[in-house]
């Protein structure tokens, strides 16, 4: 991240309380499968329900224009968010917001996208209780937005990580 987003992040976080409860061992696996798979073009919703979901994670994902030539994934969990042809999106129980964030730069790092930010689009929904959002670029007529933070889950507080690619119409509006 540039050094003023990164400011940021480190900011917008410090307004959440410590605390989770989910192990960080538990946080650690859903976190890893986040950074290893979510940002790869060529997760499925089938691989993304074996790859996420065994973390222990509660699994958003579709893919509406698949990069492999797999059928495009029905949208389950919530709609669609409005320019975007892809979600990949993992949740646990918790409150702290801080692993989760480290763990998106690491699949940004991991996939070569760290350093690569743009501006978030202006009229991009952000989503309840964010701690963190970004965008990078991922080829000249894509972007990917991804947010972390603290919301109202099925057992209380969850934290979620979020990625989702914007449509190639939507990416050129943009820039």
């Amino acid at each position: 991240m540039h050094a003023a987003l990164a400011a940021a992040v480190l900011s917008l976080t410090a307004l959440w309380g410590a605390g989770s409860a989910v192990a960080a061992q538990d946080a650690a696996s859903v976190g890893k499968a986040f950074a290893d798979h979510c940002f790869s073009p060529y997760l499925t919703a089938e691989t993304a329900q074996t790859n996420l979901a065994s973390s222990g994670a509660r699994v958003d994902f579709y893919d509406l224009r698949p990069f492999s030539f797999v059928a495009p994934s029905l949208v389950s969990g919530r709609p669609a968010t409005s320019g975007t042809d892809r979600r990949c999106e993992v949740a646990y129980d918790g409150g702290d917001p801080q692993p989760a964030i480290a763990w998106i730069t690491k699949g940004l790092k991991q996939e070569g996208l760290f350093g690569k930010q743009v501006a978030v689009p202006p009229k991009f929904p952000r989503q309840k209780g964010i701690a963190m959002i970004a965008a990078a670029q991922l080829n000249p007529n894509r972007i990917a937005v991804v947010q972390a933070g603290v919301r109202d889950g099925p057992n209380g507080s969850e934290i979620y990580l979020n990625v989702e690619r914007l449509t190639p119409l939507d990416a050129e509006v943009t820039k």
